[in-house]
């Protein structure tokens, strides 16, 4: 039963995190990168808004799909943990693994949205890239802030999965 115990408050955190945060997020990213580009301005303005609606589309598909597959993957974990609990178990760490092991891929894309979207603010005489620079390095904090929760909460249920061993 610890394993359950433990599972489902990483689980709830993640449903959570998507639903409440990810999902209004990009929902909203895409709303204003709307409204920008509503307004016909050329340059600075469509520079920002492009980014925000193609990343705020990304970002809504990335928590509705993350949030609304969660329950469905709970009642799985539990029911596998049910008929086998050494697999189960075994089989979410190794899962565990895999979304551990992609924490450095996406500190790294943030870092490359950091330093492009800096270089073409600052070092860019468009209005319109310079507009994309900050759009993408208001990206990098979004992806470094939701990836900071999660990376926590994974790897603290990593941990507890790993003492069960």
């Amino acid at each position: 039963m610890k394993f359950i115990e433990t599972m489902l408050p990483y689980f709830q955190g993640e449903k959570m995190e998507a639903l409440v945060f990810i999902l209004p997020i990009g929902l909203l990213c895409m709303v204003f990168g709307g409204w920008l580009l509503s307004e016909g301005q050329p340059g600075f303005t469509r520079g920002v808004a492009l980014p925000f609606i193609a990343m705020g589309l990304v970002i809504s598909i990335i928590g509705a799909t993350v949030g609304f597959r969660t329950p469905a993957q709970v009642v799985e974990i539990q029911q596998a943990y049910t008929a086998n609990q050494i697999e189960a178990i075994q089989a979410e760490r190794i899962r565990m693994e895999k979304v551990n092991k992609a924490w450095h891929w996406y500190l790294g894309l943030w870092i490359v949205f950091i330093i492009l979207g800096l270089g073409l603010r600052l070092l860019n005489q468009s209005d319109f890239w310079r507009g994309f620079g900050i759009a993408l390095v208001f990206f990098a904090g979004v992806g470094l802030m939701i990836d900071g929760f999660a990376d926590r909460r994974a790897r603290s249920y990593s941990n507890a999965i790993n003492e069960m061993m």
